[in-house]
């Protein structure tokens, strides 16, 4: 059964965006926990404009169940995983300035950087990820680099899907089932909600996990955040 992990930056956005604690982004994880949710993905990143460093320090004492660490592996972002020790990281190739992810690696190219942070990562026995386009020559190139998963970036399916749903599967479809036939285990994420998260879980029904943070902590601004945690978990388990 594909999993739900929640993305809590957008919380620590509004928080920061006052300052103090509020609202708290540990209690929301509990509560997200609480409601069901099988995991918790954070994405720190170099200038703690969300997720602060701290945060995951404190949320590895309260999740115990998935917890996701996402990011690019500069020297600091290593340091904080290798300290803090989650059941997964998910290495994503984003800038140090970027909004948002906007990329899959280039499998190939950062073959030996890729490789040399998952051996790293595996020594504390994290299982690693890596953020791919659904590329099928980047899905061969995450065998060599040594990662347990791929997590499949699938912001070109969300924006095809009401033109075009089979069109905007396509790729996917083929890059997981290759991911699959090398023995790799698929995640995926980016711009999924609730009008095309069921149907990519349909046609890839062996995701392992999907990550939602824009899309479920704004829907849960009109929803609430428990009936809104309920309706992403209907949505995975079809």
């Amino acid at each position: 059964m594909t999993k739900l992990s929640v993305n809590i930056n957008k919380i620590a956005v509004i928080r920061n965006s006052r300052g103090g604690n509020l609202p708290d982004v540990i209690e929301a994880a509990r509560r997200i926990k609480g409601f069901g949710a099988q995991g918790i993905t954070v994405h720190p990143r170099p200038d703690e404009r969300h997720i602060r460093y701290s945060d995951v320090r404190q949320l590895k004492k309260v999740v115990t169940t998935e917890f996701n660490i996402e990011g690019n592996p500069f020297d600091p972002f290593c340091d904080l995983v290798m300290e803090v020790v989650p059941t997964q990281v998910t290495l994503v190739p984003d800038a140090r300035d970027a909004i948002t992810s906007n990329a899959g690696w280039d499998t190939v190219k950062y073959r030996d950087f890729l490789r040399e942070k998952a051996e790293m990562f595996h020594s504390k026995g994290i299982r690693v990820s890596i953020f791919v386009n659904p590329d099928i020559e980047m899905v061969r190139g995450a065998v060599a680099c040594g990662t347990d998963r791929i997590e499949l970036y699938t912001e070109a399916y969300a924006s095809g899907y009401a033109a075009d749903r089979e069109a905007a599967i396509r790729d996917y479809v083929v890059a997981a089932e290759e991911a699959q036939r090398l023995g790799l285990g698929v995640n995926a994420g980016h711009d999924l909600n609730l009008d095309n998260l069921r149907y990519f879980i349909s046609r890839i029904p062996f995701t392992a996990e999907v990550s939602i943070g824009h899309a479920l902590i704004s829907d849960a601004l009109y929803l609430g955040l428990e009936t809104t945690v309920h309706r992403y978990l209907e949505e995975v388990q079809g």
